[in-house]
């Protein structure tokens, strides 16, 4: 399956993907030429349980939101949640307590053409009613751009920092400063240590991260897919290695890893609990912020069988990207805020009230 059917399809046509070639023959192509497990990269560490909140929790976010800012600055609606996109949310809150962390690009992408909006072009006309609704909403960094991908797997402090300052000084302008989520989801998710390092200087608590053996990469293009090598080669950082995320689809089962990466054991101590990893070298959180679906990876009635297998969690958290909204996408999902009610519904009346994923750490 190529990238593109494996967006339109969904995890219903990777498990078929999988079915055909064979996960364990994908992960012996990935580590073909490489030693043996590296061992971890964050060593001075502490395994450290949140205080702020406890009970049974859930908490949200969606991934590559802009689109819906640009849509609201250019047609200027009466109220931010006359847009479909924050009015299908804003029901969620208002029905089952839903709070969700919108994980922003600075601008969009060429990829769609040259019609570009930028952060920058955002109008602070709703400043009033995104700070009246502050409590449920935090806007997240993210990345500049959706392409290319692994944007931060070798960056440096000065990137990361720049990137980072660009969104969050937008969105203190046209929202609330107050707003600026401390949670922190990398796009396609590695980060180098010096932009972790620049992420704890601006004030950020946890940082999501993968997980798993890590494998010396060798230099053989064809373990990676897409062009990947190319990012793992480009100033390449010490801590820079491979994983088997497993799923088999080759867009994510043969990634890459950064500093942000854990051991498989130490990151399922933090899945659906209130620890987390502190790492002394960075002074950041890491976690593993998922343990409820993905939700464009899923067909509807998927979605409530998998918050059934993690009921006995104590923080359920999951996610969806935002450009699956969009009818002009080409994987557009008509059901897309179907699916957001849906879980919203679920977790309200399995007991659970709605927080931040940074009110799980100190």
């Amino acid at each position: 399956m190529d990238r593109r059917g494996f967006l339109k399809s969904g995890f219903g046509a990777l498990s078929l993907a999988v079915l055909g070639r064979g996960a364990s023959a994908a992960g012996t192509e990935m580590e073909a030429g490489s030693s043996a497990d590296l061992g971890p990269v964050i060593r001075d560490c502490a395994l450290r349980a949140g205080s702020a909140v406890g009970g049974r929790t859930a908490a949200f976010f969606i991934d590559d939101a802009i689109w819906f800012l640009r849509d609201i600055s250019r047609g200027r609606p009466k109220s931010l949640f006359d847009h479909p996109f924050l009015g299908g949310l804003k029901e969620a809150h208002d029905r089952w307590g839903l709070k969700v962390q919108l994980n922003l690009f600075y601008r969009t992408d060429f990829f769609y053409g040259m019609d570009e909006f930028t952060l920058a072009d955002m109008t602070d006309a709703y400043k009033g009613e995104w700070k009246a609704n502050a409590d449920w909403i935090k806007l997240g960094m993210h990345s500049l751009q959706e392409f290319p991908d692994y944007p931060f797997v070798n960056s440096s402090y000065d990137d990361v920092r720049k990137v980072s300052e660009m969104i969050f000084g937008e969105v203190a302008r046209f929202a609330d400063s107050g707003m600026c989520a401390k949670a922190v989801v990398p796009h396609w998710g590695p980060v180098s240590r010096d932009g972790c390092r620049a992420l704890a200087d601006l004030g950020m608590k946890v940082v999501w991260c993968s997980n798993g053996p890590r494998y010396a990469y060798t230099g053989n293009a064809s373990t990676l897919p897409y062009g990947h090598s190319f990012r793992i080669e480009q100033s390449r950082k010490p801590e820079t290695a491979l994983f088997w995320r497993g799923g088999g689809n080759a867009a994510i089962s043969s990634s890459i890893c950064a500093y942000n990466h854990l051991p498989t054991e130490e990151t399922e101590k933090t899945a659906g609990t209130y620890l987390s990893v502190y790492d002394r070298d960075t002074r950041l959180h890491y976690k593993k912020f998922c343990v409820g679906p993905c939700l464009n990876l899923f067909a509807c009635d998927a979605i409530v069988p998998i918050f059934e297998k993690v009921r006995g969690r104590e923080f359920i958290c999951f996610a969806d990207h935002e450009q699956y909204f969009f009818k002009d996408y080409f994987a557009y999902q008509p059901d897309y805020m179907k699916k957001v009610h849906v879980s919203a519904k679920w977790l309200h009346d399995d007991g659970r009230r709605f927080v931040f994923v940074e009110d799980t750490v100190d």
